[in-house]
């Protein structure tokens, strides 16, 4: 895997190439994601600020709000630039803020794809990813699912999210598995086994959960290259993303659009040899 020289783009699927730095929808929905935003005009404002500044990857969910976040990024982008790839995820139930039932059922999963499609405006998704695996539901009867919906065209192609290899496996003997979005941080590296499956595999790794899992130790390693840099914690722990594999595509989300702009900062922050590391060396809780 890389340790140094950053890949600006990665081609998902073989055919889908974007900006290895976007942006994760989750944020611009309501507390709890639950619900409309505090600040409507805002969500709106950073969606379509986040283009602006090249990104060209969207990730978002039927989960999110629920509903919200795939209806402003209809709102905002709508029709979408050509190069933009929205991915979008089925395979939650929401009851309340923070409340989050996995179901994978196909019936469910059937209703969650055409809700997204509706939602998004589109008779395609380029991305569509199971949310989770459902420990009620054969993994395969949901894979079966998703094969039919992509040879239906509703589908272009399909990722996983909080897999195993084993679960990546299972999965392709269905479809190629062209991305796995799993938790990972610089101070969180339980699944370093998947990252480095899907790298050999040329498989897209989407790590949610990137700015770090509150390690102390590790906070004051990022501050302190934070400082050699005069950039932010965030900014150093998104950087170190980048650099780690070429595979990786980032979405750190936001409301604000202020602290978008700080986040795509990452992407021409130049950490040297002694960073990386110090960075390396820490013990991942």
């Amino acid at each position: 895997m890389s340790t140094k020289t950053i890949n600006d783009t990665f081609r998902v699927g073989g055919d889908l190439t974007v900006n290895r730095l976007g942006y994760g929808a989750m944020r611009i929905t309501g507390e709890g994601i639950w619900g409309p935003p505090a600040d409507k005009a805002e969500a709106l404002r950073v969606l379509k600020r986040a283009v602006e500044l090249g990104v060209n990857f969207i990730d978002t969910a039927d989960s999110y709000g629920p509903d919200v976040s795939e209806e402003l990024i209809a709102e905002a982008l709508h029709p979408y630039p050509k190069d933009l790839v929205i991915a979008t995820k089925g395979g939650f139930e929401r009851s309340g803020p923070n409340v989050w039932n996995v179901n994978s059922h196909p019936d469910h999963l059937k209703r969650a794809l055409e809700g997204s499609l509706k939602r998004l405006k589109l008779e395609q998704i380029d991305l569509y990813q199971l949310h989770r695996i459902d420990p009620k539901v054969p993994a395969e009867k949901s894979f079966a699912f998703l094969r039919k919906a992509q040879e239906e065209g509703k589908i272009k192609h399909i990722g996983l999210s909080e897999v195993s290899v084993d679960d990546i496996q299972r999965a392709q003997k269905f479809f190629p598995v062209v991305s796995v979005q799993n938790m990972y941080s610089v101070d969180n590296r339980k699944w370093e086994a998947v990252l480095e499956y899907t790298h050999k595999n040329s498989i897209a790794f989407i790590p949610w959960y990137p700015l770090s899992a509150g390690n102390v130790a590790a906070q004051q390693t990022l501050k302190n290259i934070a400082d050699r840099h005069n950039a932010t914690v965030h900014q150093v722990a998104l950087s170190w993303l980048l650099h780690r594999a070429d595979n990786i595509l980032l979405i750190p989300g936001t409301s604000r659009v202020k602290h978008l702009e700080d986040n795509m900062k990452a992407a021409v922050l130049d950490l040297n040899d002694l960073d990386l590391r110090e960075l390396n060396a820490i013990a991942p809780v």
